[in-house]
Formats: C-alpha cells, sequence, structure tokens
C-alpha cells in the first residue's frame, strides 16, 4: 500500500536524482489522537452564531481527507486507525495515488485535551494502536518521540522506540519518525535547541541498521542552519521532513516549505496549516507551486486570495495581514 508514486520519489532522494517536483507532501489529519472533538478544525457557522456547534463533525473531517486525496496534489494522507478503517470502508485509496499512514503511537506531549495539562512534563511513551489491527490498513506509519533533556525521561523514550522498531519488523509495516520540539522550556537558546535536538536524532539512529531504520523524518523547523545542518549530514540514507506547527499565516505554511526545501528538507507533513487553511486544497496547489520555483511566496499568498475571492470564501484576515511572517524562525 506504499505506491509506486511515493516509492520513486524516495528513491530518487536518496539517489541524488532530486527535483523539486519529487518533493513529498502529506495531510497529517491525525489530530483526533490529540486534539479530540477540535480536531476537524472550527465549524463555519461558529463565527457569526454562538449557539451552533463550534466545531465540524468526524463527518466532515472524513470528508475533508476524502477531497485532499482525490486531489492527487498529496503524497500521503496521515490518519488515526480509526479513520483509515473509515477510508479503507469506502475504497479511497483503491482510487487514488495517495499512500496512506497511521499514527502508530500517542505519546502524553501530544494529549492536547481542553483543559489538560499533560504538555508541561516530559513525554512519557504510550500507543493505542495494535499493530496486529492495522496490517491491512496500512503498511506505512508515524512514530513520534520527543526528548526533553531529562535523562530517565529520554531514556524510557528510547528503550519504547527500541522495543517497537522490533514489533514491526513481523508485521512488515515501515515507520518515519516524527521528532518534536519539547512543548515546555528546557533551558536551551534557540539555537542551542536546533542542535540539541539534531545531535538526539543522530545520536537515535547511529545505532539503527537499514532493516529498521525510518523512511524520513518528521520535525520542527529550527531554522535554516539547524535545517542545513541535519540534512547535509547524511543525504542518501537519511530524509528530512518537516512538520507544520500552528497555522500562522498563509505567508507562513508558503515560506516554511520554501525555506526548509531550500535547507534541503524533502518532505512536508502540515496538519493545522492545511486543516484550517480557508481553501486546504488550493493552499497545498500553491504549495506545490512555490516549491518548484513557479512563484515566490508572496506571490502565492496574493493568488491564493485571488482564489477566495472568485470562489466566494470569505478569508479569515485580510491579504495584507495573511502575507506577513509571523513565525520566528522564519524570519
Amino acid at each position: 500500500m506504499i505506491t509506486k508514486k511515493l516509492k520513486n520519489k524516495l528513491e530518487k532522494i536518496k539517489s541524488g536524482d532530486y527535483q523539486p517536483t519529487d518533493f513529498i507532501i502529506a495531510d497529517a489529519k491525525d489530530g483526533d489522537m490529540a486534539f479530540g472533538i477540535a480536531a476537524p478544525g472550527p465549524a463555519p457557522a461558529a463565527e457569526t452564531d454562538v449557539e451552533s456547534v463550534l466545531y465540524k463533525t468526524r463527518r466532515d473531517y472524513l470528508a475533508d481527507m476524502t477531497a485532499m486525496a482525490e486531489s492527487e496534489l498529496i503524497d500521503i494522507l496521515l490518519m488515526s486507525a480509526s479513520s483509515a478503517e473509515a477510508l479503507h470502508a469506502k475504497k479511497l485509496f483503491d482510487k487514488t495515488d495517495v499512500t496512506p499512514a497511521i499514527r502508530l503511537n500517542d505519546t502524553t506531549d501530544i494529549w492536547s485535551a481542553r483543559g489538560s495539562n499533560y504538555r508541561e512534563s516530559p513525554s512519557r511513551p504510550f500507543a493505542t494502536v495494535d499493530l496486529s489491527q492495522v496490517t491491512s490498513l496500512s503498511q506505512l506509519g508515524l512514530y513520534s518521540i520527543t526528548f526533553s533533556n531529562n535523562l530517565e525521561a529520554d531514556r524510557t523514550t528510547l528503550e519504547t522506540y527500541r522495543e517497537f522498531r522490533i514489533a514491526i519488523r513481523e508485521t512488515g509495516i515501515q515507520h518515519f519518525l516524527e521528532v518534536f520540539n519539547p512543548a515546555f522550556d528546557i533551558n536551551l537558546n534557540d539555537a542551542s535547541l536546533g542542535d540539541y535536538i539534531n545531535d538526539m536524532i543522530l545520536k537515535t539512529l547511529a545505532g539503527v541498521t537499514q532493516v529498521d531504520a525510518p523512511l524520513f523524518l518528521k520535525m520542527q523547523f529550527n531554522g535554516q542552519q539547524a535545517m542545513a545542518d541535519l540534512c547535509a549530514y547524511d543525504p542518501g540514507n537519511l530524509i528530512v521532513g518537516i512538520l507544520g506547527g500552528s497555522a500562522g499565516t498563509t505567508r507562513d505554511t508558503f515560506e516554511l516549505a520554501q525555506q526548509a526545501e531550500q535547507a534541503g528538507a524533502r518532505v512536508a507533513l502540515f496538519g493545522r496549516k492545511i486543516n484550517l487553511a480557508e481553501s486546504p486544497v488550493e493552499l497545498v496547489k500553491l504549495m506545490r507551486s512555490v516549491i518548484e520555483g513557479n512563484q515566490t511566496a508572496e506571490q502565492a499568498v496574493v493568488a491564493y486570495h485571488e482564489h477566495l475571492a472568485e470562489s466566494s470564501i470569505k478569508p479569515k484576515r485580510t491579504l495584507k495581514a495573511d502575507n506577513m511572517i509571523t513565525e520566528d524562525a522564519l524570519k
């Protein structure tokens, strides 16, 4: 169930034959394993009617996944196991060239229930998914870890990751590795944090042979220098991808994709940046255009707002506000 399209892109990236058209985009629609009811995003009526339901439903969430997959603009659709099961029942992946992927663990630092404080503590390993029950749904999964610069917590994280790699050998599932920045202050400045995360990634993977190695990484953009350092280290074996983080502005989305690709990243796995956009399919279309050098990030924001106007979609921000870079790592 890893499509030929995705396999070809990975092979070209590893062989050094990469072209911007080979850039891999994943739509991360696994937010129900973190945010619960809020995962699908605000309901359109919530802006004007305080009596209405505040959030879209699971049915809406699945419809958004279907629309994005059918657009063929993405290479991977990342979901919870229950979403993958529902979409397989509708034969979605028989009709598209998109690879389904499942979140295979849900560590405590992604537990984001309203009113919770789990993210204030070092990440603790946990997995809801039963590996034996998802092999028919996907042959690709995400495994996430978070380093906290805490000896016992990080030791437990790495031990559990080792156990996971051994467990999936028998299933035939391949995985990609998500590495979050810690959600709380670990007494490192921004530059040092990027160095720390890079070093811990390489320390983790140095003892892993190719049979167990992740297909690629998903990590936070900690600035051009940190991204370039990691991407240049072992490009024939280690493919680096970026996660999207908070929604930000449309300019932030395009800048993140462009700056990361220029630094050597070859994958973008965006959740809220896609899901909370006014027109997600158009956003991804313009992301590809920016990455492939057909227009600048600034020009793409203008084109995006022109599309919203033509489609009678109300923008969340003015064009001027939406064309601002607001994320510090991108400035």
